[in-house]
């Protein structure tokens, strides 16, 4: 039922509109069941999981669950929380002043019950907007019982002049204030056992105990846990009594190919007007910077356990603009486009958000990131040009023959960070056979696109060990690998 809270502000006239009490779990299915039967999305901006986690989690909701969320960091999870808020009533009365949001037909605290008695339908009513029913909590070892449900407060009793005996001395925690609400607790598993205990009568009866208090609060909340899966979270687990009070377990994964991927990142990255209109991506360097991610969550280097997070490819998508808007500011060109070579811009984004194993932590945090360009660079290789067999037959002719004859020829190639744009495709475009081999596999390759598609032939061939790459300080050097073999010599 819509109603306008303008003209109700008390309860006898919220009475005469015909308001009647639902609980927060009925307005989450029954607001759900209109948005499928009219096709409308429900949990918007959240893409890869529309055959997948989203059917879970509204059959979840149908069925009045209390939810847990499990997976890996960066997959969504504390986003679906939110997103919940938008299934809910836009207004909610409530009695005005209350601390735990004391639904006027139904009070429960002894502030509301006692306000009623005492003024009946003239008490005062006030509207809580979805926007506010939301209250969440990271789980940290030093969350305290008296944090999520109550303790004694003793200046309240001095205030009041009460005893430790009176009920009035209870000062509420977040779990009653969020009655009415949703209540989110991020990374469950990092909860004491003993803080995850009293969330037991919460869950199956709504009971709150506080310092011996015969206090019976029925609260309405609709509760969502988050937390990694426990082979990973080795600093604690879920207790088995709360698993069992949980009525949904809901398993959520990262994009399953680079397109979702992309949606993702573009939503989330945080560009400035500036950045968005001067500088331009190819499709192919959105396509590779995700596969940066792919790699690493199957990389012998990082761990796997630990999942690599969707805020890698965002992180790194932002570093990646800045590095080719630094270098149209140091040219002061007004637009430039994003090179291959900008990718090293990147590293830091990386390297903050994976975790390594051994092996990893012997090569070295910065040198994987560059690994993993490189893996990335290896695995898209063959979606634009033949592919480069790791064994070849002796004297055998490839298509990449008068490439490799050039650079053997030759004294290098560089490419320069500071390059202007003009500069650049000049020195691209001064390799005759790299431009025939553009020509023959990709023709109808955007032609805004092609030097970075001319910059993946030369990574390309450096990832199959076909050329050499050496990085120096004002750029990167291209070398015939033997002729770089034998002047190492």
């Amino acid at each position: 039922m819509k109603l306008n809270p303008r003209e109700i502000g008390t309860l006898g006239e919220l009475k005469k509109a015909g308001y009647q009490t639902r609980s927060i779990k009925d307005e989450l299915r029954n607001n759900l069941i209109e948005k499928i039967k009219v096709g409308e999305e429900t949990f918007p901006g959240v893409w890869g999981y529309e055959n997948s986690v989203l059917p879970e989690l509204e059959r979840a909701l149908l069925s009045r669950h209390n939810i847990n969320l499990l997976g890996l960091r960066g997959q969504a999870k504390t986003r679906l929380a939110r997103l919940m808020v938008n299934l809910l009533d836009e207004w909610i009365p409530i009695v005005e002043g209350s601390e735990i949001n004391d639904d006027p037909l139904n009070p429960m605290s002894r502030y509301a019950i006692e306000l009623i008695r005492e003024k009946e339908d003239h008490t005062p009513i006030s509207w809580l907007h979805r926007n506010e029913r939301f209250a969440e909590k990271l789980a940290t070892p030093d969350v305290t019982v008296a944090d999520l449900i109550g303790d004694v407060d003793p200046i309240k009793a001095a205030n009041l002049k009460l005893s430790y005996a009176d009920d009035r001395v209870i000062h509420f925690g977040m779990i009653p204030r969020a009655n009415r609400c949703i209540f989110v607790i991020n990374e469950l598993p990092d909860l004491q056992a003993r803080i995850q205990v009293s969330l037991f009568n919460i869950l199956e009866e709504g009971d709150i105990q506080i310092r011996g208090f015969k206090l019976r609060l029925p609260l309405d909340i609709q509760f969502v846990f988050t937390a990694n899966p426990e082979d990973y979270t080795n600093r604690g687990s879920i207790v088995t009594p709360l698993k069992d009070r949980i009525g949904s377990q809901i398993l959520t994964h990262y994009p399953d190919d680079i397109q979702t991927a992309r949606k993702i990142t573009e939503q989330e990255s945080n560009l400035d007007t500036r950045q968005a209109e001067s500088i331009y991506v190819p499709d192919i360097a959105k396509d590779l910077l995700e596969q940066i991610s792919f790699e690493a969550r199957k990389s012998e280097y990082v761990d796997a356990k630990s999942g690599v997070s969707a805020r890698t490819s965002i992180t790194a998508f932002e570093n990646l603009l800045s590095s080719a808007e630094r270098r149209s500011l140091m040219t002061g060109s007004d637009t430039t486009t994003v090179r291959l070579s900008d990718f090293m811009g990147v590293v830091p984004a990386i390297t903050g958000k994976i975790e390594l194993v051994y092996e990893g932590e012997q090569e070295g945090a910065g040198s994987v990131a560059e690994i993993l360009v490189d893996d990335a660079v290896k695995s898209m290789f063959p979606e634009y040009f033949p592919k480069i067999d790791k064994l070849e037959k002796k004297d055998a002719e490839t298509p990449y023959d008068d490439v490799l004859q050039w650079f053997f020829q030759g004294q290098g190639f560089e490419l320069l960070d500071d390059f202007t744009n003009e500069e650049y495709k000049r020195t691209l475009d001064s390799i005759p056979a790299l431009n025939r081999l553009v020509e023959k596999y990709q023709p109808d390759f955007p032609k805004k696109d092609v030097y970075f598609l001319k910059e993946l032939v030369l990574w390309g061939l450096v990832s199959h060990k076909k050329l050499s790459k050496h990085r120096f300080t004002e750029g990167y050097q291209f070398k015939d690998l033997y002729g770089s073999f034998i002047s190492g010599l």
